[in-house]
């Protein structure tokens, strides 16, 4: 994959150590390990504020995972694109159905190494179910979901167990979210 913050030199260790400190002073910890797998889906939840995107990219920079990330296409146009994906992100555009499962399925089988950072509910609005894309991604590529979260009202971060897709999405999206229950979002009615 591409260039981004997350190894580019000097850059990288400044705003590690800059995420560390932010982290600190308003008060975050960390719990849960760095994922040991080469290659994997992170899940971001609950995704309930533009919030949600600093304390990830600033987890990611503790936890030392280059992370790519999607979000709505929009955010890659004019002048902000290619910081945006230099940031590590991927532009969806949620109007089409155009087989971004399979174009993601491709770059994982095309790669090495890729963490790539999706949240089920794939807007901050409540919604009331997940999307399924996050789960045919990880399936379809035969890589683990990282169980990642953001605790607004622990004010904790960080990883839980990683999950391997059975092929049963209604049974797996079961202990999935079992995992979540618990999480508070940063706008807890959102979080569904």
């Amino acid at each position: 994959m591409r260039r981004t913050i997350f190894d580019t030199p000097v850059i990288n260790h400044c705003f590690r150590l800059l995420s560390q400190i932010g982290l600190k002073l308003f008060g975050w910890k960390l719990e849960g390990q760095r994922p040991d797998a080469r290659k994997y889906v992170i899940i971001a939840a609950p995704h309930t504020s533009n919030w949600d995107f600093i304390f990830i990219i600033a987890f990611a920079f503790t936890f030392r995972i280059k992370v790519f990330w999607m979000g709505k296409n929009t955010l890659f146009k004019g002048p902000f694109g290619s910081v945006m994906r230099w940031l590590g992100g991927i532009p969806v555009d949620r109007n089409k159905a155009n087989g971004l499962v399979q174009q993601v399925v491709d770059t994982f089988n095309s790669c090495t190494e890729l963490a790539v950072a999706i949240p089920p509910e794939g807007t901050r609005s409540k919604v009331r179910q997940w999307k399924s894309g996050f789960y045919h991604v990880a399936h379809s590529a035969g890589v683990p979901i990282a169980l990642s979260f953001l605790d607004f009202k622990k004010k904790v971060g960080g990883f839980g167990p990683m999950f391997s897709p059975t092929g049963d999405y209604e049974a797996d999206l079961i202990k999935i979210q079992d995992f979540y229950k618990d999480m508070t979002g940063k706008h807890p009615r959102k979080f569904a």
